[in-house]
């Protein structure tokens, strides 16, 4: 066995772990990933039996099993460029890695990365504002943290979310993000197999200690 040939093998990681039924799984996820948007702040759980590359974990796995394709570039951050997540997204999707964020149509991020901004990605134009990135955050927890109170299209009065692992920064992001409006990107939080919908059009203020 040459070394060349040895260097065209993928990692046995980068083979599985995907869906075990894709259609049906895939279609439960699309259809969580919809209701999400459409009711911002609304916790969703994904029951598919996955198994991602870590650090990546079973939510963002299955949102991007889902989500990407031979037509939308991705961008990873640094922790899940070095694993066999490229591999394995080119493996079960065909999605094809990028390191322009402007070029990604789906960023993912993993737990613990500060991110300086959120429209350092593609903001979309105001004629085709759909073609902004879609940024996927992990973070510590969906709950249990101190409580953001959400407004605005798809809630009905208040919706009250408690992440934990956000970023200080992360109410003047999102603040500046609004202004952009119809511009700007979208913003899945994830934790293990929860996730939930942030679109652009939502309003997000700290409540009163």
């Amino acid at each position: 066995m040459t070394l060349s040939t040895i260097s065209i093998i993928p990692d046995n990681d980068a083979l599985t772990g995907g869906f075990a039924n894709p259609v049906f799984d895939a279609q439960s996820v699309f259809k969580m990933m919809m209701d999400a948007m459409a009711r911002p702040g609304t916790l969703q759980t994904v029951a598919s039996d996955i198994a991602p590359p870590a650090p990546l974990g079973i939510a963002t796995g299955a949102i991007a099993l889902t989500l990407c394709d031979h037509d939308t570039p991705v961008w990873l951050s640094g922790g899940l460029g070095r694993s066999t997540m490229p591999e394995w997204l080119g493996f079960h999707t065909g999605a094809p890695v990028t390191s322009e964020k402007l070029e990604a149509r789906f960023a993912f991020v993993e737990a613990g990365v500060l991110l300086a901004s959120l429209n350092q990605f593609d903001i979309g134009t105001q004629e085709y504002p759909d073609r902004s990135t879609t940024i996927l955050l992990e973070i510590a927890s969906l709950a249990g943290g101190k409580e953001l109170a959400l407004s605005g299209p798809g809630i009905a009065d208040i919706n009250m979310i408690a992440p934990i692992g956000l970023p200080d920064t992360f109410l003047r992001f999102w603040n500046d993000n609004r202004a952009l409006f119809p511009r700007g990107v979208d913003l899945v939080l994830t934790a293990g197999r929860q996730f939930l919908c942030l679109p652009r059009t939502t309003k997000i203020i700290a409540t009163e200690i």
